[in-house]
């Protein structure tokens, strides 16, 4: 075998020459265990029962980074060839960036308390078969993805800016691609013309050709449209909100009162003691079996919870964000209570949960313009991107639909006392 083809969705054929050393190595990481594993985490959660084409997996999105990965780095090759040397790592550190994370992604973070960064690096550190790949090209490369991976690393500014910045190989294929899935139309970056631009600082770290600021303005508008309508969408947090409610549940039960089987079991109520294999050993498919048995057989309130989040009972969600924050509270507090008045639980079905927005952040991995003269930050190249440093917050207050009419009389009231006051 002398070429490996992937064919993807969005960028079409991806080609592996096995003949170049360091496309043998990502064809033996992606061959490994602990990257199939990503073919069962579904890229975007439980966004698929928001949007029912959201079915893409971390498997697909990796492979996609590392594509724009190589093509952005042949493109600076051609301006500085002595980066060559950093090909590996590039390549290491774009597949394997994902590779650390829980059942539903980003989901399980908040589920168990464990962040897919610092898995992502224990991985490739510790786990035979891809350390060992790694270090055949390189006996400290293991420990160099690692590092870079987890941030600890700042001598490789130039990869790092490639994998992890504001304008990074990852974001670029995740918004293309969860926008394809989805069907939507937000997404749709110019990519080509984005990577066209790509140059070097005088600093060796990565700038932007002024040529390509309308590209990239672009995609940064894309960026915010897409989180404003899609990550942060209201049934998105629903979701996620009963997702945690379910572990929260279950953690206040004892292992003999529900069925479980020893990975979850360490997941649910000893994370901080979960090892490699144990990690490793959890997938949405395991993830979700469980809720489907505990919605058959565990006592209540864990049995409806699952029945709700199997079959998309989901509960009503609005944003209260112009609300102050006391405020808020009180609107919290006042659907508790009109749903304590209809005998439910208000701590199994009202909930307020909060996100902010940057869509651009100019002191973290800022972005800049260089001219082949002058070196200047993007937004003060651009009135677009400067207006995007201001944050967008949600406040999505969570209830029955049952009391939808009556709380929104009362949210009415609310408004207009802080209207007047």
């Amino acid at each position: 075998m002398a070429i490996r083809t992937y064919y993807d969705p969005l960028h079409k054929g991806i080609a592996l020459d096995d003949k170049v050393p360091e496309e043998k190595m990502v064809i033996s990481l992606i061959d490994s265990s602990p990257f199939q594993r990503l073919r069962r985490i579904k890229q975007l959660g439980p966004a698929y029962l928001t949007f029912h084409g959201a079915e893409s997996s971390r498997f697909s999105h990796s492979i996609g980074v590392f594509h724009i990965a190589r093509l952005a780095f042949n493109k600076l090759l051609k301006i500085n060839s002595k980066l060559t040397k950093y090909r590996a790592l590039l390549y290491a550190s774009a597949l394997l960036h994902d590779i650390g994370h829980g059942p539903l992604s980003h989901t399980s973070e908040a589920m168990f308390g464990l962040k897919h960064e610092e898995w992502s690096a224990t991985i490739i550190r510790e786990h035979p078969l891809i350390s060992k790949e790694l270090n055949n090209l390189d006996n400290e490369l293991s420990l160099k993805v690692s590092n870079l991976i987890e941030g600890k690393d700042k001598q490789y500014t130039l990869i790092k800016s490639l994998v992890s910045s504001q304008l990074d190989c990852d974001r670029l294929d995740y918004l293309m691609r969860d926008s394809n899935s989805i069907g939507t139309n937000y997404g749709q970056i110019d990519l080509e013309r984005i990577l066209s631009a790509l140059t070097l600082a005088p600093d060796g770290d990565l700038a932007i050709d002024p040529k390509g600021l309308m590209a990239v303005e672009h995609y940064l508008v894309v960026r915010n449209l897409m989180y404003r309508t899609i990550y942060n969408h209201r049934l998105n947090e629903v979701s996620n909100w009963l997702l945690e409610k379910i572990i929260e549940k279950a953690r206040d039960l004892s292992p003999k009162k529900i069925w479980i089987d020893n990975c979850l079991s360490r997941w649910v109520w000893e994370p901080e003691n979960i090892n490699l294999d144990l990690f490793l050993a959890n997938d949405d498919i395991r993830t979700l079996y469980h809720i489907g048995r505990w919605k058959d057989e565990a006592p209540e309130p864990l049995r409806t919870l699952c029945e709700d989040f199997l079959n998309r009972k989901l509960l009503k969600a609005t944003n209260i964000d112009d609300l102050a924050t006391e405020i808020q509270l009180e609107a919290l507090v006042i659907a508790r209570t009109l749903a304590e008045n209809l005998g439910k639980d208000p701590s199994l079905c009202c909930g307020l949960r909060h996100n902010k927005f940057v869509g651009y952040q100019p002191y973290k991995s800022g972005l800049r313009i260089w001219d082949g003269s002058e070196l200047k930050a993007i937004e003060n190249s651009s009135s677009l991107i400067d207006r995007l440093i201001s944050p967008s917050k949600t406040a999505w207050l969570i209830y029955p639909k049952e009391i939808h009419i009556d709380l929104s009389r009362k949210l009415f009231n609310l408004r207009q006392s802080q209207k007047y006051n």
